[in-house]
């Protein structure tokens, strides 16, 4: 999380730090409409580098994600700039109509106008000629990209239509950025503002058409086959296994991979459940019943079904030089342990570290657990499962009880959000640098 704060109001600062070497927020004389001058001016060049920083995100650039640790903490990056740029971007649309609004209604009296000074730039009075235009596009296309914002940001919304309505927001953004190449004040081009500006509707520009083509990660696609389906009843989870026999360039336990078995819903991002293993080229998958989506898998796919597998993505690998490792998986958060305890079976790691599991879960499936147990046996990992209703909740006092050296530890945490932020928190209070020790698993899309 550190890394993404750092990212987002550091790209903040410095486009205000740039704007302020050719612009003021004090014009002189000092009044309404100077000030709305420089407001929208300032509103629009932060509005529209998030929209477009927001736009390379949504490429999945693999260069990014070492550095923001994982694509999980990208994903959250670019949700983050999606509302930041949608909160400047209302306030940017207010002093532009709101204005014209309170002239109309006589709340404000807009200043007499002298003559037009000539323009001599051809290119500058091009752009003039097409002011009206990016006005009105502008406008109209501020009021779609509110709705398709608010439609990412709910929930409820079911995926297939998020993957279909979020894609439109490419069309919106290439009309922005007309809209801002249009409005921008034309002196600030040749300032380092205007260069910034230049690199990112260039790029976000062709990150859009790649987005719209639907070739994203198009060259980390590899084509499996489903070879094997186990549904747990009692548990809602289904487990499938696919032959990857060509192409996959392997993954580290922890990661996740994006699969495709319906065009029209498109890509699932799904937690990789298996170590992997070049001679048998198989990847394991366990998805939880918790949308419209999952909620039907176990119906819809079938032996021999081709799947698209795109990846491997994320930084949940387990690397790290303490001695002792407490891992944490709530409910289907326990996906990636599983993964690295079939890693560990089959690769002995010479100076094994102490790991302590502990798998809470609402749902209990016999035959599940018992799998969980065998794995846990033959990775020589210290097993809990807690169970809701017969042993509570975990709490940071009953992990510290049960690893007394746990000040020696690194906490790996997959599972509900607020439960890992509560976690976090109490170990924080108790001295645990837990911006360095304690990792957990953002995994949520949008």
């Amino acid at each position: 999380m550190k890394n993404i704060k750092i990212v987002f109001w550091g790209l903040l600062a410095l486009l205000t730090l740039l704007w302020l070497l050719v612009d003021t927020p004090f014009p002189q004389p000092f009044g309404y409409f100077p000030l709305r001058a420089v407001v929208v001016q300032y509103s629009g060049i932060l509005g529209i580098s998030c929209m477009s920083v927001a736009m390379i995100l949504a490429l999945r650039p693999r260069w990014l994600e070492a550095r923001l640790n994982g694509l999980d903490k990208m994903y959250r990056l670019h949700k983050w700039l999606g509302i930041g740029g949608l909160t400047v971007s209302i306030l940017h649309w207010w002093w532009a109509k709101g204005t014209k609004w309170m002239v109309g209604w006589g709340w404000l009296e807009r200043p007499v106008r002298g003559p037009r000074p000539v323009i001599d730039n051809p290119v500058e009075a091009w752009l003039g000629s097409l002011r009206g235009l990016a006005e009105n596009l502008g406008e109209w296309t501020f009021y779609a990209a509110v709705v398709l914002i608010a439609l990412a940001l709910i929930h409820r919304f079911p995926y297939r239509l998020f993957y279909k309505t979020h894609r439109l927001l490419a069309v919106a953004y290439l009309v922005l950025v007309f809209h801002s190449v249009v409005l921008m004040k034309f002196s600030y081009w040749s300032s380092p503002i205007g260069w910034l500006m230049a690199v990112l509707l260039a790029y976000g520009t062709a990150a859009a058409v790649i987005v719209l083509l639907r070739r994203v990660g198009v060259k980390r696609q590899v084509e499996g086959k489903i070879i094997a389906l186990t549904y747990y009843e009692d548990l809602r989870v289904l487990e499938t296994m696919l032959d990857v026999p060509h192409g996959w360039p392997g993954h580290h336990a922890g990661q996740f991979a994006f699969a495709t078995s319906n065009e029209s819903e498109g890509a699932h991002p799904y937690t990789i459940a298996s170590a992997w293993n070049a001679a048998e080229h198989h990847i394991t998958f366990i998805t939880k019943e918790l949308g419209d989506h999952t909620r039907t898998l176990h119906e819809r796919l079938k032996i021999g079904q081709s799947v698209k597998i795109e990846g491997p993505y994320g930084c949940f690998t387990f690397d790290d030089a303490h001695p002792i490792q407490i891992w944490i998986g709530g409910g289907i958060g326990i996906t990636p342990f599983i993964a690295r305890m079939k890693q560990l079976a089959w690769h002995d790691e010479g100076n094994r570290r102490e790991i302590y599991f502990f798998h809470t879960t609402a749902d209990y499936d016999e035959a599940a657990i018992t799998k969980l147990k065998a794995d846990a046996e033959a990775a020589k990992v210290h097993l809990q499962v807690l169970v809701g209703s017969r042993d509570g909740r975990l709490s940071g006092e009953r992990i510290r009880a049960t690893v007394p050296a746990w000040r020696k530890a690194s906490i790996w945490f997959c599972g509900p959000a607020g439960f890992g932020q509560a976690l976090r928190a109490d170990f924080a209070v108790r001295g645990l640098a837990v911006a360095e020790r304690f990792h957990q698993e953002l995994f949520a899309m949008r």
